[in-house]
């Protein structure tokens, strides 16, 4: 056999095998309820969970701790996912800029049940766009 028959067969499975590596690792879109049960059944796998801030009657947002004069790595709020659950979110990152504008948040991580919280590894917010057509009245 040639040399660069072995050689682009080397590269052929160096690509299938990271292909086959990086789709094992793609978490899935679940709620509260089935990140959960997951959890529980023993799965540590990472999921996306979509929600919403929790505000009340005032407008105000509920259960948002963040304090980095104490801890900066340490930030705590309230999600309400698509299915209308509520749970505690841990992220053991500095809050994200611009939080509380966001529309729709998406966290990525798992649920832990001995504390009955999901922790996140990472937060991505969907943000009002600032490109949207806007009536200007004269």
């Amino acid at each position: 056999m040639k040399l660069s028959y072995i050689i682009l067969l080397t590269v052929i499975a160096v690509a299938v095998a990271v292909i086959f590596s990086t789709t094992s690792s793609a978490s899935q879109y679940v709620d509260f309820e089935q990140a959960a049960k997951m959890a529980a059944d023993g799965h540590d796998d990472m999921v996306h969970v979509v929600g919403k801030l929790q505000k009340d009657a005032k407008g105000q947002y509920v259960g948002m701790i963040y304090n980095p004069g104490v801890d900066p790595n340490y930030f705590e709020f309230t999600l309400t996912d698509t299915k209308q659950r509520t749970e505690r979110v841990l992220y053991f990152q500095p809050k994200p800029q611009d939080f509380e504008k966001a529309e729709q948040i998406v966290i990525i991580g798992h649920t832990n049940t001995k504390e009955n919280v999901f922790v996140a590894d990472k937060i991505l917010m969907k943000c009002p766009s600032k490109y949207e057509d806007k009536e200007v009245k004269i």
